[in-house]
């Protein structure tokens, strides 16, 4: 491996992989150690009290047809939609982002020095394991990558922290406590499949389209869950293509369909799936909420003691 390559990998956080435990009892402990951590910072009793609060109270939801959208709205108007427990998109906020001004030539041009990891190979199918495939490159080889179109999977850069661009994205104050700035970029064709986190979730398109299938948290029955961690949970089941003979429960599981396009902002309930395919080039980011999801702001069963 070169120095430069070098360089990258030490400037990057470890791989998952990096963490898997050597032992059955070391990977138990391990997860008592994070789950209650998670707990702490989002002020909840525990991870799995949280979770089947969220399903429980999602059975009380309408069965919605489509995605509503919304205008611009402040943190005490978005806060009092999504007590309501259902996705929704806003206009009117990442169109005022810097960033969407700007032409995605600029990630070579003045960016391409950035370390990045890039899901190559079978990424989807590998999507919640600890050893999925990623290779470290920085921001121009990724992006040279894309353009000689050798893989049958196109790369993706996912769920990655590029601060460069934070100060172009201007975020609203819709969460208390918020996860830093997540990025995904990508060519057509890139998808993270079916999964929910257990986050409330504000989702930006900055640039290109995205087509997202959304499931609410008590259909999760339906949709054969894998536990990746706590708060992470993947579903083998393909929405675009679904296969019902593998899958027989999953047609029992509402999908509502949308499309983001630029300057979109959609909100993600937490604990509702979501599959998300790039339609075009796109450039995306996100923020986690680290606290009580809205859905649960009247639920005392579920905080933590002051």
């Amino acid at each position: 491996m070169s120095k430069e390559n070098n360089a990258v990998t030490r400037r990057l956080p470890p791989p998952r992989s990096a963490f898997i435990a050597a032992t059955p009892e070391a990977a138990i402990a391990r997860k008592q150690v994070l789950e209650e951590r998670d707990a702490q910072v989002r002020g909840v009793t525990s991870i799995q009290a949280m979770r089947d609060a969220i399903k429980l109270a999602a059975r009380a939801l309408p069965t919605i047809a489509e995605v509503p959208r919304l205008g611009l709205l402040d943190a005490a108007a978005f806060r009092t939609q999504a007590e309501l427990g259902l996705p929704f998109l806003i206009s009117g906020v990442v169109n005022r982002w810097p960033l969407t001004s700007l032409l995605p030539s600029i990630l070579r041009e003045r960016y391409g020095h950035v370390p990045v990891r890039a899901r190559v190979g079978d990424y989807i199918n590998t999507a919640f394991a600890p050893d999925r495939a990623m290779r470290d490159l920085t921001m121009l080889e990724y992006l040279d990558l894309v353009a000689a179109g050798t893989q049958a999977l196109p790369p993706y850069l996912g769920n990655l922290e590029l601060r460069e661009l934070n100060r172009l994205c201007h975020w609203p104050t819709y969460f208390d406590k918020m996860g830093p700035p997540r990025f995904w970029v990508g060519p057509a064709g890139t998808v993270t499949p079916l999964h929910c986190d257990y986050d409330d979730n504000i989702f930006a398109q900055v640039w290109g389209s995205k087509r997202i299938f959304l499931s609410p948290p008590h259909h999760e029955e339906f949709l054969y869950p894998k536990e990746a961690n706590a708060i992470l949970f993947g579903s083998p089941f393909d929405p675009e293509a679904p296969d019902f003979e593998r899958f027989p429960l999953a047609r029992q599981a509402t999908m509502v369909e949308c499309v983001v396009q630029p300057g979109d902002m959609l909100y993600v309930p937490a604990g509702w799936y979501h599959q998300v395919r790039a339609l075009t080039f796109s450039l995306s980011s996100n923020r986690w909420a680290r606290a009580v999801p809205f859905a649960l702001r009247d639920d005392a069963s579920v905080r933590r003691p002051a």
